[in-house]
């Protein structure tokens, strides 16, 4: 049968995961009454309560008698690792565009990476049915993208399709016919090429890991060469030619639809999944024991970002999870920088802490946000960026901001990124009175920039980040400006006492919550940190007067997400992440603690 590979790229909510639903759909991939999820690839809660893809996936459809095997990506810059090795598997890429936003940071990064391998891409601008659509300016911008990124001659001779994934139509006129998405899969099999398939023994780079219940670790990847069945031995070489086990293939997987179904052989060229090694991880080479050289696999760029997670030791430690001990929390920390290559785990200052590596805070957060679910208790430091000493010289990474946002709030959106050190490097109106800013901004301004972004703008702004290279260290960056509400006892919340301390401040937290000495329950209104008394009932008399039994009215507490407290905290907090619970707390929760050690930090 023939075959073809490709992957779907674009940006964050451009309609990768939607297109894949309708192809199914429309390929015949289901029965006539099964029922289907909305965004089917997108598999795991997180992915369907924050409408994004993480993890990338595979799928496959039948089309003119030829299989296509379709590799959904992740949009969001934070998992570009995702992206960066999924591209090694596939043959060709069709790159998803909106017709009104045009390409966006994600899209030129994942872009680069597909003309480097030498891929020729096809582009589809998608969403055509929206109001403000304006494909002709955003395939010239597409070009100018491809100019941009050094295209071959014949990477710039890409198709263009014009549709709309969701009404279930492509087109090579943006006026239609709106039938189906067929012309898009007959110009994948005219313009993808066959899988090159090499000479010798069974070869395959494994660049996706996952773990089944049944089955044990699954290891997905390309055959380069040769063909493999049940029961082969093989064994596996790591990126230096070192062996680093041998076994049994226990079972060949290869995908149909979204189902995973055991096949007789996999053959060279198909994307298939194998069960059955015990060691084997992401960028080592599974092949035929006569093998002895492995598959070079591309590097993938470095972490910008460090984050320490610790064991949970305030006061409230082990009330809400059962996986609370350091050796849990490392084990499961190395089980997930094996399956992802972006991440980086690392022994922490002390035996109870570990500091991980990732690409940007949205990543880390959904590490954290999946540990909790499974359990866990952390405390999580303030996020910090990674250096680099080049030519003796300290190096930071800095990011290609894009900030989508109307006209009359540009002004306070570009003074505040100035003042955090970034530099202005375009600005141009982006429809109907809106204006699109583009700059160069340190990766540690951006941490917890994001709801100050939308306070400016009232909700309006969308904000889009890539890493853009290491620049020498840009100097001191103005903190958080306000202090905070700091308990001084144990107990739970008095709405009295919460009532009597709004004056102070925005307060955190509810009234008949358990809180502890040093926890953080509000923030001051004024530079200083202050310690306040949240547990003080109010004084009962005999004497019963209207104006003395006003109800206590309480404002609205102002509740932090998991992302918004990591920006949030400063050098000496942290944030407690229980199962049912975000706290912020100071790091020494003793207030004599607190002064020895903060005049320590200001002799040093």
């Amino acid at each position: 049968m023939s075959l073809r590979n490709i992957a779907i790229i674009a940006h964050v909510d451009h309609g990768k995961t939607t297109l894949i639903d309708v192809l199914l759909k429309q390929s015949g991939s289901f029965r006539e009454n099964e029922r289907v999820e909305e965004r089917a690839m997108d598999s795991n809660d997180i992915e369907r309560e924050r409408g994004i893809t993480i993890l990338a996936k595979v799928t496959s459809l039948l089309w003119k008698d030829t299989r296509i095997n379709i590799v959904d990506t992740p949009g969001h810059a934070d998992f570009g690792g995702e992206v960066e090795r999924i591209l090694s598997m596939v043959d060709g890429v069709v790159i998803l565009v909106d017709a009104a936003e045009g390409p966006m940071p994600q899209t030129k990064f994942v872009l680069g990476k597909a003309l480097a391998q030498g891929l020729r891409p096809i582009v589809a601008i998608n969403k055509i049915d929206k109001s403000d659509e304006r494909h002709l300016e955003v395939l010239e911008e597409i070009f100018d993208l491809f100019i941009a990124l050094d295209a071959t001659p014949e990477q710039l001779d890409f198709p263009v399709l014009y549709g709309s994934a969701k009404q279930g139509w492509m087109a090579l006129e943006p006026e239609g016919p709106k039938e189906s998405l067929g012309p898009l899969l007959d110009k994948v099999i005219e313009h993808v090429p066959q899988p090159s398939v090499e000479e010798g023994a069974f070869r395959m780079l494994v660049t996706t890991i996952e773990r089944n219940p049944f089955l044990g670790r699954i290891l997905t990847g390309r055959i380069t060469s040769g063909s493999v069945k049940a029961n082969d031995p093989i064994h596996t070489l790591n990126r230096e030619g070192k062996e680093v086990e041998k076994g049994r293939v226990s079972k060949v997987l290869a995908f149909r639809g979204l189902e995973r179904t055991p096949v007789e052989v996999g053959e060279a060229g198909d994307i298939v999944a194998i069960a059955g090694l015990v060691t084997s991880t992401v960028a080592d080479t599974l092949c035929a024991t006569s093998v002895t050289k492995p598959i070079a696999a591309k590097p993938i760029d470095p972490p910008t970002l460090s984050v320490t997670f610790r064991i949970n030791d305030g006061p409230l430690a082990g009330r809400e999870g059962d996986k609370v001990q350091s050796r849990v929390i490392r084990e499961r920390l190395m089980r997930e920088a094996e399956g992802n290559v972006a991440i980086r785990v690392t022994p922490g200052d002390d035996n109870d802490s570990y500091d991980v590596a990732g690409r940007g805070e949205l990543q880390l957060a959904v590490l954290i946000e999946n540990m909790r679910r499974e359990g866990f208790e952390l405390t999580i430091g303030r996020p910090k960026v990674l250096m680099q000493d080049i030519d003796g010289v300290r190096h930071e990474p800095i990011e290609e901001v894009i900030i989508d946002v109307d006209d009359e709030f540009t002004g306070a959106v570009v003074q505040k990124l100035t003042e955090r050190k970034g530099e202005l490097t375009d600005m141009r109106p982006s429809g109907v009175g809106r204006t699109r800013i583009q700059l160069l901004v340190p990766t540690r301004s951006l941490i917890g920039y994001q709801p100050e972004l939308l306070s400016d703008t009232r909700g309006t702004a969308i904000f889009n980040r890539l890493f853009h290279s290491f620049v020498p260290y840009k100097g001191e960056l103005p903190g958080r400006r306000t202090g905070v509400l700091i308990s001084n006892g144990t107990g739970q919340s008095v709405a009295f006492a919460l009532w009597n301390l709004e004056d102070r401040g925005p307060i955190m937290i509810d009234a008949g919550v358990d809180i502890y000495e040093g926890m953080i329950i509000g923030e001051h209104s004024r530079e200083n940190d202050l310690e306040v008394n949240a547990l003080k009932g109010k004084q009962l008399t005999n004497i019963r007067t209207t104006s003395k039994d006003e109800a206590v009215r309480l404002t609205t507490p102002k509740k932090l997400t998991l992302e918004q407290s990591l920006g949030y905290i400063a050098e000496d907090e942290y944030v407690e992440v229980t199962p049912k619970s975000i706290r912020l707390r100071k790091i020494w929760l003793d207030p004599n603690d607190r002064k020895r050690m903060s005049r320590a930090a200001k002799s040093a």
